[in-house]
């Protein structure tokens, strides 16, 4: 039972992990186009979002255990789907445009 607790407790960190990058991301994105300085957003953003992931990840496997990092790692992705997903702009259908699809004549 503790150790299903402590996988399910590293799944829920991975999840918040991955909701801080990419919902960072996505928030870096939409203030660093409209910046005068776009290049001090992205790599300020990136450089905390990736300190942020990285100690999470290592004090995850501070456990010494590879399932609780993989399960860190899972929640790290689906965290990366569902922000994805909420973020796409509305009305946006999930297969590519009639436009695209098309070959070259």
């Amino acid at each position: 039972m503790n150790e299903t607790f402590g996988l399910v407790m590293a799944l829920a960190a991975g999840s918040v992990l991955g909701a801080v990058f990419f919902g960072g991301l996505w928030w870096t994105i939409r203030r660093g186009v409209v910046s005068d300085r776009p290049a001090s957003w992205f790599l300020g953003s990136f450089l905390l979002r990736t300190a942020i992931v990285l100690m999470g990840f290592y004090l995850i496997a501070q456990s010494h255990q590879w399932q609780p990092l993989a399960a860190c790692l899972v929640g790290f992705v689906i965290a990366r789907l569902m922000v994805t997903w909420l973020t796409r702009p509305l009305g946006q259908v999930a297969s590519r445009p009639e436009s695209e699809r098309r070959h070259a004549p």
